[in-house]
């Protein structure tokens, strides 16, 4: 199992795994995700690394077909400015392979910030540490083990 999947294992919440044959040319990997097991977008979230004025990555979880507003996950991480953080550094600090970063079991604990709308739903469905694996959860599970916090993080207009 992954990390993530493992740390929901020990902390003994009430989750489930999701998985589905990932096409790696797929635009999207959260579409993706929404469309092959059937479950509407608003429910599937992606997890984004930020750099926090340029010295501090925090992680944003927001759905699938939001964009990240960079001025809003700045002001929830007590920044000025943020900005998308390099891949090789997500791929360091996280232990997972982009398009495979769970917001659950990253090498580096990281400030976490969901996206509000998550509190809407029973349970979400976030990256269970690799392509094609996604994890069910309530938001509020999500919260407390990744030490997160509830913020305004996406723009409304789909992210295409």
């Amino acid at each position: 199992m992954t990390p993530a999947v493992n740390v929901a294992k020990k902390a003994k919440i009430d989750y489930r795994l999701h998985s589905y044959t990932h096409d790696p040319y797929s635009a999207s990997y959260g579409e993706e995700a929404s469309e092959k097991l059937g479950v509407p977008p608003e429910r599937v979230f992606k997890t984004l690394v930020v750099m926090i004025d340029a010295k501090q990555m925090a992680v944003a979880v927001i759905p699938v077909l939001s964009m990240l507003s960079m001025k809003h996950i700045a002001k929830a991480a007590g920044g000025k400015k943020a900005e998308m953080a390099n891949g090789a550094d997500v791929e360091r600090c996280s232990g997972y392979i982009l398009g495979g970063v769970s917001p659950l079991g990253q090498k580096k604990r990281l400030k976490t910030f969901i996206d509000a709308t998550a509190e809407h739903f029973p349970t979400i469905y976030v990256s269970a540490g690799r392509r094609g694996l996604e994890i069910e959860l309530s938001s509020m599970d999500l919260m407390k083990l990744t030490d997160g916090m509830f913020a305004i993080l996406g723009d409304i207009a789909k992210a295409k």
